[in-house]
Formats: C-alpha cells, sequence, structure tokens
C-alpha cells in the first residue's frame, strides 16, 4: 500500500479564500497546528513545469545561499584565523570534511521538507512528547542565540575597525538592523535570496584579492586537506577544530533549510517532489561550495599571511586586520578584510532571524510578529557581549566568538538525530525514506560528530 501524502501536499487551500462560518477554539488549533512554516512565503515563489532545466535551476537557486550563510559567518573566522595562524595549514582537512557532512546532512533537510511538508521542528513537535519537544527547542534557541551572539561581535569588530567606533557602541547598534531583515521580509522572499547572494559575491570577491596577495604554499595547502591523527591528540588543536565544525555544521540551519525549500511551488506528485529534491540539492550543495571556499580562503590567508611569516599568535580578528596591509604590502588588504566581516555579519542576521521564527512557531506553535522575535533574539545575543565587553574588556572577543561556535558544536546531535531518525522512517517519508546506504554514512556522521565532542570534553576535563 503506498504511503499517504502529508497533509500540506493533499490539499491546499485556495489564495483568498475566507472562511464563511465562525471559527471554533479547537478548530482554531487544528488550523494552527496545520499551517505550514514561515506562511507568507510559503509556495509563493511559481515552478513552471514546462522551462528549461537551466530555468528551473534558477527558480530554485536561493534556499542553499540562506543556509550556507550560517557557514561563513564571523564566529567561523576566529576559528579559521586562529587556525591558520597557528597550525598553519593542518586544519584545512577539518574545514573539509565538515563542509562535505553540512551538504549532507543539508541534503537530508531539504529531503525532509519537499517529502513531508512539514519542516524540522514540526516534525519534532509531531513525534516527539510535549516535554522533549520543548527541551529540544531550548536546546535550538541557545544554539540560534550562540550564532547571533557571532554575528553581533562580528558586525562590531567590522564597525570598530572601519569606522573607530567602540566595540560595545558598535555591538548596540548591531540591536538596529532588525529594521533591515524587516525591510527585506516585506518584498518578498526573492528580495531576501538575492541580497543574500549580493554579499556572499561581496565577501568570496573580498577574499579572492587578499589569497591573491598572500602567495599561499598551495602543495602545503593541498597536503593540509589530508586528516592527521595528531588533530585528536592535541588539545589546543582539538578545540579549534570541533570550533570549526560548529561554526561550518550549524544545527539550526537544518531547521530553516527543511522550511525554506517549501518557498517554492513544485507540485505534489512524486515525480515533481523528486524534481523539487533533485534541483534543492543541487542548489545547496553548490552554494555551500562557496562557503567552503570562503571558510577555507581564511585559513589559508592565515597560514599564508601569518603562520609562514612566523605570526603564530594572531588569534584576534582586530590584529589580523592591523597586519594584512603590513604583511601583504597592499593597502587596501586591511580595509576589504573588514569589509567582508561587516557583509558577513549583515547576512547572518537574516538567518538567526527566519530559523528563530521557524522554531518557535515549529516546536511550540507560538507565531509571534517578526519584529519581536528578532528583538527577543537580538536581546539574548547582545546581553553576553555587553557583558563580557564590559567586565572583561574588548581583548576577549574573539575568545568568546570561538567558545560560541564550540557551543555550536555542542548542540548539533540534538538536531542530527532527529533529522537521521525521520527521514528513516518510511511512515513519514513514503517513497522518499532513506536507503540503507545513506542511513549508514548519515550514522557515521552522526557517531563522528559525538566523538568529537566527546574528545574535547576529555581533554578539557581530564586530571592533569
Amino acid at each position: 500500500m503506498s504511503p499517504t501524502l502529508p497533509p500540506q501536499l493533499e490539499t491546499e487551500p485556495a489564495a483568498g479564500a475566507a472562511s464563511t462560518s465562525a471559527e471554533s477554539p479547537a478548530s482554531a488549533r487544528l488550523r494552527l497546528a496545520g499551517l505550514p512554516s514561515l506562511p507568507e512565503a510559503h509556495r509563493s515563489i511559481p515552478i513552471s513545469h514546462t522551462a528549461s532545466w537551466i530555468r528551473k535551476v534558477l527558480a530554485f537557486a536561493g534556499p542553499g545561499y540562506l543556509v550556507a550563510v550560517g557557514y561563513m559567518d564571523p564566529g567561523n573566522w576566529a576559528t579559521d584565523i586562529g587556525g591558520g595562524s597557528k597550525f598553519g595549514y593542518t586544519l584545512l582537512s577539518v574545514i573539509l570534511i565538515s563542509n562535505l557532512m553540512a551538504m549532507f546532512l543539508q541534503a537530508l533537510s531539504a529531503k525532509l521538507g519537499i517529502a513531508t511538508g512539514r519542516d524540522l521542528a514540526q516534525a519534532c513537535r509531531e513525534h516527539y512528547s510535549r516535554r522533549t519537544a520543548v527541551a529540544l527547542w531550548i536546546v535550538c534557541e541557545i544554539a540560534i542565540a550562540a550564532c547571533d551572539l557571532a554575528e553581533v561581535l562580528g558586525s562590531a569588530v567590522a564597525l570598530k575597525l572601519l569606522f573607530g567606533l567602540p566595540l560595545l557602541a558598535g555591538v548596540i547598534i548591531t540591536g538596529l538592523d532588525v529594521l533591515i531583515v524587516l525591510a527585506l521580509q516585506g518584498r518578498g522572499f526573492r528580495i531576501i535570496e538575492a541580497f543574500v547572494v549580493t554579499l556572499i559575491a561581496t565577501i568570496a570577491g573580498c577574499f579572492a584579492y587578499e589569497i591573491f596577495f598572500s602567495h599561499p604554499i598551495w602543495r602545503e595547502a593541498l597536503v593540509g586537506l589530508i586528516p592527521r591523527a595528531e588533530i585528536l591528540h592535541n588539545r589546543e588543536m582539538l578545540y579549534i577544530a570541533i570550533g570549526i565544525l560548529g561554526a561550518t555544521v550549524m544545527p539550526h540551519n537544518l531547521y530553516l533549510h527543511s522550511s525554506i525549500v517549501q518557498t517554492r511551488a513544485f507540485g505534489t506528485s512524486v515525480r515533481d517532489r523528486r524534481e523539487a529534491l533533485r534541483y534543492a540539492v543541487f542548489d545547496s550543495t553548490v552554494a555551500l561550495g562557496f562557503a567552503l571556499f570562503i571558510n577555507a580562503a581564511i585559513l589559508i590567508l592565515g597560514a599564508a599571511a601569518f603562520h609562514m611569516r612566523g605570526l603564530h599568535d594572531v588569534a584576534e580578528i582586530a590584529d589580523a586586520y592591523k597586519l594584512l596591509s603590513p604583511v601583504l604590502g597592499v593597502s587596501l588588504a586591511s580595509t576589504l578584510f573588514a569589509c567582508a566581516l561587516l557583509a558577513s555579519g549583515q547576512n547572518s542576521t537574516l538567518t538567526g532571524t527566519l530559523a528563530g521564527q521557524i522554531v518557535m512557531e515549529g516546536f511550540l506553535q507560538i507565531r509571534l510578529k517578526p519584529w519581536l522575535r528578532r528583538l527577543i533574539t537580538r536581546s539574548i545575543a547582545i546581553l553576553p557581549a555587553v557583558l563580557v565587553i564590559g567586565i572583561a574588556g574588548e581583548g576577549k572577543v574573539t575568545s568568546l566568538l570561538i567558545l560560541s561556535q564550540v557551543v555550536l558544536s555542542f548542540q548539533l546531535p540534538f538536531a542530527v538525530i532527529p533529522l537521521i531518525q525521520f527521514t528513516g522512517d518510511r511512515n513519514k517519508m513514503g517513497e522518499f525514506t532513506n536507503s540503507r546506504f545513506t542511513v549508514v554514512v548519515a550514522w557515521i556522521v552522526a557517531v563522528t560528530i559525538l566523538f568529537f565532542n566527546a574528545e574535547l570534553l576529555w581533554l578539557i576535563f581530564r586530571p592533569r
């Protein structure tokens, strides 16, 4: 017997249809439970069934780039620069493996959204008990706050480097970026995607310029792509490696992607959904390829500009900014570095806002106005930033950035394990259930994440 389609794929109310009778409280609860995530953007982008493949590629392009934003946020900068300046090209293998894991997990996330019409948060709410769902929501909110913290600090550092603003003032000013998000959300989902792609192109262009003048030793960089056992035994190296893992495979992006793939109005038949999945996976894989380039470029820049010149302790973003122009002998190097950092921070604003809205609506069925949701998320991020800067001083900013990425890594299993569980469940996925090979690979990825986290805990708390 073939499995039934999920409710959202079986029926679609006509747009603008109005209820002709009063709605009872029970009916209202049922209607709310059946609402898709991000209802204002759900199936808002038309897909022509008769279009050429290139037009379909362009029509489905976009969600992957919003996801990729989280893989190149300011938190990555701190871990990548620190790793490159201290250990040279060694940790490039961690960036490569992390990005391959990210591509695989984001493909599963897209599959869940397209096959079931549910995002990961909604699937968790429907599958687990209320208590478990609330616990998963809290963990996910911590991950979003950690990501937002990295964005706040990164943007504040960029404003200081470019305009000389005090870091504390920069942190407070970043709270106003809620206005950018609200303005873009009101103009349609395609405008958000175009804005994100423009900023990604800006970041990539800046780093291509930096790499050209840093003259990396490409042979050593290629050797750095080969994993080394030393990473597991060196406590400091492992700490940065897990920071890279947390900064690259973002837990809340799994919730985000499973929702925003549903902004495309693809058909509900199995054939149409298979086609939609194929284009969605292509979109996210290409976008994460750009994220791989940018992450690798940051680490290669740290290795080529600093490590190879005997500067092994350039862990602070501000120090990297000050040293780049003198070291590379190019006056624009430092300015472009700061501009790319600011673009990265502003890009991450969109990811945090959308992910926060999706998980709150999905787990708790609470639908807040976008400005209120953004205000709550940004306040949670600003508070620790203000406290750290006020008490410990500006010198602790990079340490806080790296810590935020390690926190993200520890949240990963709480998103990855449910995702693997649901995409392997034939009752939920029907014809789209993971194959045995996919299931094996998925659990290898999950076990790898758990192993790295356990190894770090052992290195931190073992008797000296």
